[in-house]
């Protein structure tokens, strides 16, 4: 069994790379919770969404999350009122919400409601929210803290960051399944997810890090770098903000204590010896998923 800890859009297409080559009723996704909230008075999850929607192969290909083909009738009607419509959901997309919203009214835990959402679309792997317990990535920033799409989508990550949080760490325990998905699993691999915005929140939870430590060797994670820069969203800068190097040795040193194998892009390839210096294994392939070649590559070679 393969577990793979999981952000959104990179996690998302590692993942569809790697039910080619693999059975899918062997992968385990343990995905982040950190960025969930409640807009419209619907409970939204954003990346458990845009993995299940890829795996479904519903996505829309050019933004890499959302569903393919959507429409824009009800936030635009909700512009024409005055609502909020800075965080955009389409109108099928607003039905996983209003669906999901509803059966957590009814009871159902977060882990039951993605069951049952992954069933329905035919998701072919396993799909484990770290925590079914409330969890809050809070940015601080030059602004003061910030809720995690205040800061991601309203603001765009163009603000100066000084700090990432967790929010519920305390009172939260791993979803069911999700330390047996870790113990069990042959290979535990973290994707090209932000490692302080998507991937921290995971190992945030108690149980988790403590986990990867302890299975260290067995732990690959795949760079979000490539030649110094991040193909999607604020990973160089964060790193940079927080002190870290922005290169793929700064991302070897904040996953240290729990990698042992660090996969990087070929064009990133003079600094493996750095990072074996670390005490870290390095892998050098293309970790740019440009097109189904490239990204099964790389699941090859996560997998080898």
């Amino acid at each position: 069994m393969i577990t793979v800890l999981s952000g959104g859009v990179g996690a998302a297409r590692l993942l569809a790379a790697l039910v080619t080559i693999f059975d899918p009723a062997e992968v385990d996704a343990v995905v982040n919770v950190g960025d969930d909230f409640v807009l419209h008075g619907l409970t939204i999850c954003p990346d458990l969404d845009t993995i299940t929607y890829t795996l479904a192969g519903r996505v829309n290909e050019e933004t890499g999350w959302g569903r393919r083909g959507d429409t824009w009738r009800t936030m635009s009607a909700l512009g024409d009122l005055g609502g909020e419509t800075w965080f955009a959901l389409g109108d099928q997309d607003l039905a996983t919400h209003l669906y999901r919203t509803q059966r957590l009214g009814e009871g159902a835990t977060k882990s039951e409601v993605t069951r049952e959402i992954a069933a329905r679309l035919a998701v072919p792997i396993t799909l484990r929210p770290v925590t079914d317990d409330p969890l809050a990535t809070i940015i601080d920033t030059e602004f003061g803290a910030l809720d995690f799409q205040d800061y991601f989508v309203r603001r765009r990550h163009d603000v100066a960051v000084s700090a990432v949080r967790v929010r519920g760490t305390e009172a939260a325990r791993p979803a069911p399944g999700v330390l047996a998905a870790l113990h069990d699993a042959t290979r535990i691999v973290i994707a090209p997810s932000n490692p302080f915005l998507s991937i921290e929140p995971i190992l945030a939870v108690p149980g988790v890090r403590d986990a990867l430590r302890d299975r260290r060797t067995d732990v690959i994670a795949v760079s979000p770098l490539v030649g110094g820069r991040a193909l999607k969203g604020p990973a160089a800068r964060l790193l940079d903000d927080l002190g870290f190097a922005v290169s793929c040795e700064g991302v070897a040193d904040v996953y240290r204590e729990v990698v042992g194998t660090l996969v990087i892009d070929e064009s990133d390839a003079s600094v493996a010896p750095a990072i074996r210096a670390r005490g870290m294994d390095v892998r050098v392939t293309t970790t740019v998923m440009a097109n189904p070649d490239h990204a099964r590559a790389l699941a090859r070679t996560v997998l080898a």
